[in-house]
């Protein structure tokens, strides 16, 4: 394997997937025996904090970081028709989970994907795609949606093209979720960043309609079945997504018609929370019906840059008794005063380039915060989600984004987009961090 120069070996992640079936897509390790249980850290003994880089908002971009062949693997998954040539699944914003349902895990992949023909989900997609294993490792199949669909694409459990399944008081696509059509780009209507949940004992799917949807903004299904639906829209957003319009977005969405996007669901006991777009959050009401309030949504309590900029993906994940909130950040590169280079989660300007689209973390005792100042939690593992295996071992998903920077260079973009698992490590109840799975962290006793 040929080094990129950063830590991370060009091939390392998909050698070998091109041709092959989806076991094959697994580094050797992981297609041998799946993800190999952590050595048991000596009593109290856990990896150390590193030093932030200073001043706060410079992105740390060491080797350590990254994904890499002995921290991480792709997921397996199900091939569909449209993923045949390119031999894997093309997925942004993978999103992964693990639910123990009456004692027996169910794992869940889902994320942003392409119709087939496109080369990215814009100015349409074709819908959510779900896919369930009983282990991390796989096999990752396809829900099965035949029963409900016959014929349909299998594993995919909504769409806008569901409109036509629509009846009196049970509505599956709402009138400003489905497909239309202008000059400028013809069919318009996609859906981003889907993420499936388990509470009280239904499956829940908390999306966004994206940029080239008549309103832009996030939502949440409800299955009346199993994990493969079907799904309804719930009451809250049969008008418009969730929280209040605001000037955002591109230059092409119309005003008004932009809403708070990348929506997370954070559940706690008999509770259950609404997260978004980097700063907001509302508690469900019991039925899960809607929020509350609807609108001027409270916010975490946060320490943001200076100045603060575009944040994505938030997601709200509890780890031995803390709170880990997400968010995704665009490492800028430019040059500093003496000539060094600087990389840094800068807002866009003049001679600053977008370099990884990196997780950046904060830690609270309090869901609501206050929050610590973040961190770089993994380098390219920008828009994740952190979750504990069925052993409570915790990972962190990745997609390495292929739209700018480090990824979208011709010489990697075959590696980009992936549905990626990489092992976090926890610094203790002294560190309370969770890091991507470092080579050589150091050990600290704690407290």
């Amino acid at each position: 394997m040929t080094s990129t120069g950063s830590g991370l070996p060009r091939r390392s992640l998909l050698a070998g997937v091109v041709g092959l079936g989806a076991a094959a897509a697994l580094p050797t390790a992981a297609a041998q025996a799946g993800p190999a249980p952590a050595e048991a850290a000596p009593l109290e003994r856990y990896p150390s904090n590193w030093p932030d880089p200073e001043p706060y908002g410079l992105a740390d971009t060491r080797p350590d970081l990254w994904p890499r062949a002995d921290n991480s693997f792709v997921l397996p998954l199900e091939l569909r028709p449209r993923d045949e040539e390119l031999g894997r699944v093309w997925i942004r914003d993978t999103y992964v989970n693990c639910f123990v349902i009456d004692g027996r895990p169910v794992y869940v992949a889902t994320g942003t994907t392409n119709a087939p023909g496109l080369s990215g989900p814009a100015p349409w997609n074709d819908g959510i795609f779900v896919w369930v294993s009983s282990s991390l490792d796989g096999p990752w199949t396809l829900a099965d949606t035949t029963g409900i669909r016959p014929g349909a694409e299998k594993g995919k459990v909504w769409s806008p093209e569901f409109a036509g399944e629509n009846r009196p008081g049970r509505t599956v696509v709402a009138p400003w979720q489905e497909y239309w059509h202008d000059d400028r780009f013809g069919k318009r209507g996609d859906v981003w960043a889907p993420e499936v949940h388990y509470f009280g004992g239904k499956w829940y799917i908390v999306a966004c309609m994206g940029d080239h949807s008549r309103k832009v903004g996030s939502f949440m299904l409800v299955s009346e079945g199993g994990v493969e639906g079907p799904y309804r829209l719930i009451e809250g957003n049969l008008e418009k997504p969730f929280g209040e319009s605001f000037i955002g977005g591109p230059d092409f969405i119309e005003p008004g018609a932009y809403f708070h996007i990348d929506g997370s669901l954070y559940c706690e006991g008999r509770d259950a929370w609404l997260v978004l777009h980097n700063n907001l959050y509302a508690k469900f009401r019991d039925d899960m019906e809607d929020i509350v309030p609807t609108t001027n949504l409270p916010k975490f309590q946060q320490k943001p840059y200076s100045p603060e900029p575009y944040l994505e993906g938030a997601y709200v994940f509890k780890f031995e008794g803390k709170y880990y909130l997400l968010q995704a950040a665009w490492d800028r590169t430019s040059v500093n005063p003496d000539g060094t280079r600087r990389y840094a989660y800068d807002k866009p300007g003049e001679g600053r380039l977008q370099h990884q689209y990196d997780a950046v973390v904060a830690v609270s005792d309090t869901f609501e915060g206050p929050y610590s100042e973040r961190w770089t939690a993994g380098v390219g593992a920008g828009h994740n989600n952190f979750f504990v295996d069925h052993h409570g071992r915790p990972w962190s998903t990745f997609f390495l984004n292929p739209n700018a920077g480090y990824w979208s260079d011709p010489s990697r973009i075959a590696d980009a987009a992936v549905p990626g698992v990489v092992q976090l490590e926890w610094t203790g109840p002294a560190g309370d961090r969770l890091y991507v799975q470092r080579r050589n962290p150091g050990r600290t006793i704690s407290g």
